[in-house]
């Protein structure tokens, strides 16, 4: 727990008799686990049981597992590709333990799945863009895919095999830009401070609060162009922020400016819902 960090509230034993688990007892054993996906990229599966606290964004008490994914785990250029917050229930028993220890195994069995999900992505990603490459000789184009190869170069050699396994890539380079049809995937960058990294995930619980209560408001008849626009613009600077596209490092202060805009908006939009 990184210094002054309130979101863990100290002390606060349970009442002598009530049948319930000291706050202490409210933690289980997490997972630290290697996983190598179908690419061959060494990822790293970690998830921390973290206990009660109290969410700095919702202010109410709940049960947190963190979950953080390493690529090219043990090597130079290794990086968190993936992090998110579980919240559950506050409930301090033995069987809400257990319901946990069911959950960061759920969770680290769909951390695989996201990572391969990630992966065929990027795949598709790198066929597009080569491509566009062999079609139009682009420059930029090349930087990106070989900034993918250096990045990920599990990846990279699998979307290579797959293009000469398939016949049709030897036919002539369609007239379209073929990248055009494959978007980059959403890239999230997390820091490895885990001050930073905790506010970013908290952006993005933010965002997707947000997109959900609007989408409410609107089925409601409450929301007007000025919000809406208002919502767009505030959500589009804020993943731009996160995707490492700004040459302006993390800080927490940049963090926290956009974590407080966030929440004014999202609260405004929560006064109207019905």
């Amino acid at each position: 727990m990184p210094p002054g960090d309130l979101s863990r509230p100290s002390g606060g034993g349970s009442p002598p008799g009530t049948g319930l688990l000291d706050r202490s007892r409210c933690q289980v054993g997490g997972v630290n686990q290697n996983y190598s996906s179908r690419a061959g990229t060494p990822y790293h599966i970690q998830i921390e049981d973290r206990g009660p606290i109290v969410d700095r964004v919702s202010e109410q008490e709940v049960r947190r597992l963190s979950l953080i994914v390493y690529a090219n785990y043990g090597e130079p250029n290794a990086r968190i590709v993936h992090g998110s917050d579980h919240d559950f229930p506050d409930v301090r028993t033995h069987e809400h333990n257990h319901f946990i220890e069911e959950k960061i195994q759920e969770l680290a069995a769909q951390s695989r799945e996201v990572i391969e999900e990630k992966e065929a992505r990027y795949v598709a990603r790198i066929k597009a863009l080569l491509r566009e490459y062999y079609a139009t000789k682009n420059e930029a184009i090349k930087k990106e895919f070989e900034q993918a190869n250096a990045t990920f170069p599990f990846v990279f050699s699998r979307a290579w095999m797959e293009m000469k396994a398939d016949k049709s890539s030897a036919a002539a380079a369609p007239p379209a830009s073929p990248a055009a049809e494959v978007e980059p995937p959403e890239e999230i960058v997390y820091p490895l401070d885990a001050e930073l990294r905790e506010r970013v995930i908290e952006i993005e619980r933010l965002i997707s609060a947000l997109g959900q209560d609007l989408s409410r408001l609107k089925q409601q008849g409450g929301a007007d162009d000025i919000l809406l626009q208002t919502c767009r613009k505030l959500v589009s600077r804020a993943k731009e922020s996160l995707s490492g596209r700004e040459p302006i490092e993390f800080s927490t202060r940049r963090l926290d400016m956009t974590r407080g805009s966030l929440m004014t908006t999202w609260r405004q939009v929560k006064s109207r819902l019905k």
